[in-house]
């Protein structure tokens, strides 16, 4: 086994989160910079601001529309590690919401088409997957939307609550020794080890620097003379409370026209909570409009869903690579890595981002 390095991992949302909870169990002696961390670093307490608690928490990686390549190795490898790492998890006392199953529905001859070339491609590799029809769509409840043609169910896929996640991982972190620092860091520097200064006046020093914080990486990688171009997707979302119990009979979580339903009977309200989420927004500020069209499903939204209460409203933003591929995984230079521009897979993506910064750390 290599000697335990020092290693500094900026950015402590779910993707820098896990990979400091990694390396810590892997001997390192790491250290979590980010300022929505709490003041009692060590006690491994929830980064409350981070935008990963904006997210829905879908894994979807079987239902992927591609078969090959390193987007679809990424989320395999992903789906492999959150089905031991949950299981982990859960074992050790940590409260984990987790609904298992993800159903596309179809909303146009298109996307039936593309469904069926995913299916036939699942089966042939030997995936869990089945079509449903329309009649048995017909007779869920509550009411999906009239127009579906049909869908695919993948029973692999699902949704876990990110907000439980982040917490548990990072308290595992701190038990495995990750020391956190809820400062931010203003610049860093090449010496015989990398050196971060911190907003608060102090420095840091370690032999490997992880820089996972989503858009303010590009500015710490450009004093550096490393250019990365990022540019952030709006997302809002919405918790609402059905007027009465649906007697939920999904078979997990549901996607319409890339808008997600996740049901979450778990929040209270008899049962009779969702999520819906989430609006794909360029920019930094919110739109009325697009929220009004997320809440309505572009004009599809069954009666039931029309007549909810909203009791929650949230955004976030997700960090999106310029002309490249999410998600960045790069070492612009020895011991320093790059771990971020994953849009909207940073929850589903994030063990196979940290079993990458793993390997390089050693």
């Amino acid at each position: 086994m290599p000697a335990p390095r020092s290693v500094a991992v900026v950015g402590a949302g779910i993707v820098g989160a896990t990979t400091a909870w990694q390396l810590a169990e892997r001997g390192h002696q790491v250290r979590l910079v980010d300022p929505a961390l709490a003041a009692e670093a060590g006690a491994g307490a929830a980064a409350t601001n981070s935008g990963s608690r904006a997210a829905l928490g879908l894994l979807m990686a079987r239902v992927f529309h591609r078969s090959s390549g390193r987007a679809w190795r990424l989320r395999q490898q992903s789906q492999e590690l959150w089905q031991q790492w949950l299981a982990t998890l859960s074992a050790r006392g940590h409260r984990l919401t987790r609904r298992q199953g993800l159903l596309l529905l179809a909303a146009d001859g298109r996307e039936q088409e593309l469904q069926a070339r995913i299916l036939a491609d699942r089966q042939r590799l030997g995936l869990p997957m089945r079509a449903l029809t329309t009649a048995e769509l017909a007779a869920m409840s509550p009411a999906l939307p009239d127009e579906a043609l049909g869908g695919l169910l993948s029973p692999d896929d699902g949704q876990v609550d990110p907000g439980e996640l982040l917490t548990a991982i990072l308290r595992e972190g701190a038990a495995a020794g990750v020391a956190a620092l809820a400062e931010r860091v203003v610049a860093i520097s090449r010496g015989r080890r990398w050196r971060l200064a911190l907003a608060g006046g102090e420095r840091l020093e370690a032999d490997w620097l992880v820089l996972g914080l989503g858009l303010a990486t590009a500015p710490l990688l450009a004093g550096l003379g490393h250019g990365l171009e990022l540019e952030p997707v709006l997302g809002q979302a919405l918790e609402l409370e059905l007027a009465s119990d649906p007697g939920w009979t999904w078979p997990g979580a549901v996607v319409w026209r890339g808008m997600n339903l996740v049901p979450r009977p778990d929040l209270g309200g008899g049962g009779r909570r969702l999520w819906l989420g989430a609006t794909l927004e360029p920019g930094l500020a919110a739109s009325p409009e697009a929220l009004a069209e997320l809440r309505t499903l572009g004009g599809d939204a069954p009666d039931w869903l029309r007549r909810a209460a909203v009791v929650r409203q949230w955004q976030g933003w997700r960090c999106r690579p310029v002309n490249q591929p999410a998600p960045v995984l790069a070492e612009p230079e020895p011991g320093l890595l790059v771990l971020t521009g994953h849009y909207r897979n940073g929850v589903l993506l994030a063990p196979a981002s940290a079993a990458w910064a793993c390997e390089r750390v050693g």
